[in-house]
């Protein structure tokens, strides 16, 4: 589960530069919270990540 979890990371934020800490972390958050909640599909986790990149903290807003 944890491979799967960096990796839909990884797949969400490959456009996140790695010193927006801010941002990965609340998609990471997301995506944890939704796996201990029973989604643990691929596509219901990367679904997650979209929703909560597009409303994660940046440095530059």
């Amino acid at each position: 589960m944890t491979a799967l979890l960096r990796i839909v990371l990884d797949e969400v934020c490959e456009d996140v530069s790695r010193y927006e800490t801010g941002a990965r972390t609340h998609v990471a958050l997301s995506i944890s919270e939704a796996a201990t909640n029973g989604d643990t599909s691929p596509e219901r986790l990367r679904q997650v990540g979209r929703e909560a990149l597009h409303g994660a903290p940046t440095m530059w807003r």
